[in-house]
């Protein structure tokens, strides 16, 4: 447990030590595999991680909002005169996050979104041919989540007809098994990392057939990783969450409580019943995602961490929560008014977006505070504003 005493709660925690491993070890992974480490950065939010990833050898990132995109090149291209590819992960088709994206290309030569549609392409088009711009492009590529994407079916139509738009460049392919979270062992994680594997080969295939060989093969996730750090195709991979890691993690086999960097420290503050306990920490800080995919091996809102099944957060209000300890352990663990609990969220991702900064630890003492400067409409551009 950290010494926080002072540390008012509810409180996001960030223990520097694990933060550091977890980077340097997925980091090492990729390298051992000969791929590129683009992280999404939709996890963690902050210039000073992004900074971190750079020294242990990250090329750029894959961003999940254009804050991201615009903070990065801002404070990491332009602020530090450094070369980095930024690639957006969503279509666009409004006109102020068009012009962004045009804003974007023009300043940064190694800017490049993911798109999936004609009719998102033909917008772009226009938009960079007024502009006098060329915008990057990677084509996503449907590996079974079956969100955005194209099959390898589909592909050889999409890629002919964009081909004729002038102002657009092919960057590659990109696809995101993020299906893999609806997976319940690590049985099921590798099932989908062959998937992902498979349809990225299919679609290089119908793109080589056609006499063209993309720059980027781009997927990732924290789950397949290690499986796909391997892959003789892909060169470049996209993880997010395993800076963190997660109560998720922990339920697919790809973690323990000892690898998860984030914590939510709350006190318990009031007993009424035998049993359960009243904590300040609620939705705002916790989330209350059991995983978007459907995830049966979460059971509650978070995993208290060193106590396992023993305790379950119940439910979760705005700013409180409830925990219960497990029937057959009510006679020998007890909670009283005043304790201090650490969370394992779990989703780490959406605690994370809840904060505007962490309270970072080492060797169980805060160090530091770290800011989360890129959380969502964290700029006015687009909105009519001056």
């Amino acid at each position: 447990m950290v010494a926080t005493r002072s540390v008012q709660t509810p409180a996001i925690l960030l223990d520097l030590d694990i933060l550091e491993h977890n980077i340097k070890n997925f980091h090492q992974m990729a390298e051992e595999g000969s791929k590129k480490l683009w992280p999404m950065l939709k996890t963690h939010k902050s210039t000073e991680i992004a900074r971190m990833q750079l020294a242990h050898g990250a090329a750029g990132f894959l961003c999940g909002t254009l804050d991201e995109c615009e903070i990065i090149y801002d404070k990491l291209v332009r602020g530090e005169k450094r070369e980095l590819n930024i690639m957006y992960a969503y279509p666009v088709a409004s006109y102020p996050n068009i012009s962004r994206v045009v804003n974007l290309a023009r300043a940064c030569s190694s800017f490049c979104l993911r798109i999936d549609g004609y009719e998102q392409a033909v917008l772009l088009n226009q938009a960079a041919m007024d502009a006098d711009v060329c915008i990057n492009y990677a084509i996503i590529v449907n590996s079974g989540l079956n969100r955005f994407g194209v099959t390898p079916r589909e592909l050889k139509a999409l890629a002919s007809g964009i081909a004729s738009l002038r102002h657009l460049k092919f960057a590659g392919i990109s696809t995101h098994a993020g299906h893999v979270y609806g997976e319940a062992n690590s049985d099921g994680v590798a099932k989908v990392a062959r998937q992902e594997s498979e349809t990225m080969k299919a679609a290089v295939n119908v793109l080589s057939n056609m006499g063209i060989a993309p720059q980027i093969i781009s997927t990732g996730s924290t789950p397949t990783h290690q499986l796909i750090a391997n892959d003789e195709l892909v060169n470049c991979l996209h993880p997010g969450n395993y800076v963190f890691m997660d109560n998720i993690q922990i339920a697919l086999g790809c973690a323990k409580e000892d690898d998860c960097a984030l914590t939510v420290l709350t006190t318990v503050i009031s007993a009424p019943r035998d049993g359960e306990y009243i904590i300040d920490a609620g939705s705002k800080c916790l989330g209350l995602d059991k995983g978007a995919h459907g995830n049966s091996n979460i059971n509650g809102y978070g995993r208290v961490n060193g106590h396992g099944e023993n305790m379950q957060i119940s439910s979760l209000s705005e700013e409180v929560g409830i925990v219960n300890i497990h029937p057959a352990c009510r006679g020998k663990l007890r909670l009283k008014v005043g304790d201090k609990l650490e969370i394992i969220p779990n989703h780490s991702c959406a605690a994370a977006n809840n904060t505007s900064f962490y309270i970072a630890t080492r060797n169980g003492a805060p160090e530091e505070l770290i800011s989360v400067d890129m959380r969502g409409n964290s700029t006015a551009k687009g909105i009519g504003f001056r």
